[in-house]
């Protein structure tokens, strides 16, 4: 026998929870696939290196669809600063300056899921089936996409959300391409523990050989982001974490404080990605499926975020008014919402990474003078701080603090 869904989302991490929980106590019948669950949370555990620094925007979605009490309950750090930073050209943002007590908060992405799957739980048209694998999905344009589990499970789904990630088997199977390139640049991860405690401030230097950034994390810990060439990167892995924490000390500024100890690392290529469509009849890619982007500004999880929000809406509002929710001109509207949105932030870090890591002298004049303007023209930096914050452009209702109804 088939079970009939109305909704069916491939992949229950961050993203794809978070649209779930935005179709919960609707009319709608929803099933999240899901492989693994994310370990459980401990106070005692340490920091995991996969952390997100989610934006006002964020916390508005995850507080609207019920979630950020789950974040609360276990471990975040909000911070109120920001700094951008080169040799000649300096600026500091503060939350004061726009009235906000922060401007975001790092969060470990296990957190986030899990606050997320949590909360699914509390409705009663959501089904998450974990663990488990797709052995084989069978899409026809039009028609209900059918999808079989390796445990024999027969699903049917009028509208199937592809949330499984950059290399998305579903993308892949119903026929949507990408436009991707590599950067050339490996970003290395690293876990420390500092002689300061908790900080509420967030940076980033810019250096010829690319950027160093660093975010606080509760107490006397913080997470390093340190972008190099592919061969530099791989001699810093491969060093002992000891001699690792020496390699910080020489090439981090002093504002990084007293480095302990290093307690993990980890690496991964940048590379930006897109798909060439985000919906097809009865197919819609969220999140990584339909974009990664460079994570210089911390970028990728916010709007994966806002994409969840946004099809969510689309979705209950096709519903509400009785329309196909799997119909293509139902799915447009959501891809209109976000696909030029999020080409647009995929280009603003791309010039920004470009810029920033150019040493001809004209460039090198234009962008200090751009950080020099930015931190005395008041007006222009709070613009930069709301943009940062996720506050400006085309909202999805979540994202605004509104519920969907």
């Amino acid at each position: 026998m088939k079970e009939l869904f109305d909704v069916v989302i491939v992949g229950g991490g961050m993203v794809g929870a978070a649209v779930a929980c935005a179709l919960g106590d609707s009319k709608l019948r929803v099933a999240v696939l899901e492989n693994t669950l994310p370990e459980s949370f401990a106070e005692d555990q340490p920091h995991d290196l996969r952390v997100s620094a989610l934006s006002i925007a964020s916390k508005n979605i995850l507080e609207s669809v019920g979630a950020w009490q789950g974040i609360l309950n276990r471990r975040y750090c909000p911070f109120r600063r920001m700094r951008v930073w080169e040799t000649a050209g300096d600026t500091e943002f503060c939350s004061d300056d726009i009235n906000y007590p922060e401007l975001g908060y790092i969060v470990e992405n296990r957190i986030t899921q899990l606050a997320l799957l949590e909360r699914l739980q509390d409705f009663s048209n959501i089904e998450f089936i974990c663990p488990t694998a797709i052995n084989k999905v069978d899409y026809r344009p039009g028609e209900s996409s059918q999808i079989l589990l390796a445990d024999g499970r027969e699903l049917s789904a009028r509208l199937l959300i592809a949330a499984d990630g950059g290399q998305s088997k579903i993308r892949q199977t119903v026929g949507i391409g990408v436009t991707s390139w590599d950067y050339q640049q490996h970003a290395l991860v690293i876990y420390i523990e500092t002689a300061y405690g908790q900080q509420d401030i967030t940076w980033q230097r810019f250096l010829p050989s690319g950027p160093q950034a660093f975010l606080p994390l509760t107490g006397h810990y913080g997470s390093i982001v340190w972008y190099n060439s592919p061969d530099e990167i791989k001699r810093l892995q491969k060093l002992p974490l000891a001699d690792l924490a020496d390699e910080l000390v020489k090439a981090f500024p002093e504002c990084l404080g007293k480095v302990e100890r290093v307690i993990a690392a980890t690496s991964f290529p940048l590379r930006r990605q897109h798909a060439q469509a985000y919906v097809k009849p009865g197919v819609a890619l969220v999140g990584d499926a339909a974009h990664t982007i460079n994570p210089l500004a911390g970028q990728g999880v916010n709007i994966g975020l806002l994409d969840a929000a946004a099809l969510a809406e689309t979705i209950i509002e096709a519903a509400n008014k009785d329309k196909d929710i799997a119909d293509i001109a139902t799915l447009k509207r959501y891809e209109q919402m976000r696909r030029n949105e999020n080409l647009k932030m995929m280009t603003v870090m791309d010039v920004f990474y470009q810029v920033f890591s150019n040493e001809i002298a004209p460039i090198k004049f234009l962008r200090n003078l751009g950080l020099g303007l930015a931190e005395r023209v008041l007006p222009a930096k709070n613009l930069v701080m709301r943009n940062a914050m996720g506050l400006e452009g085309s909202l999805p209702k979540l994202a605004r603090g509104k519920q969907l109804s």
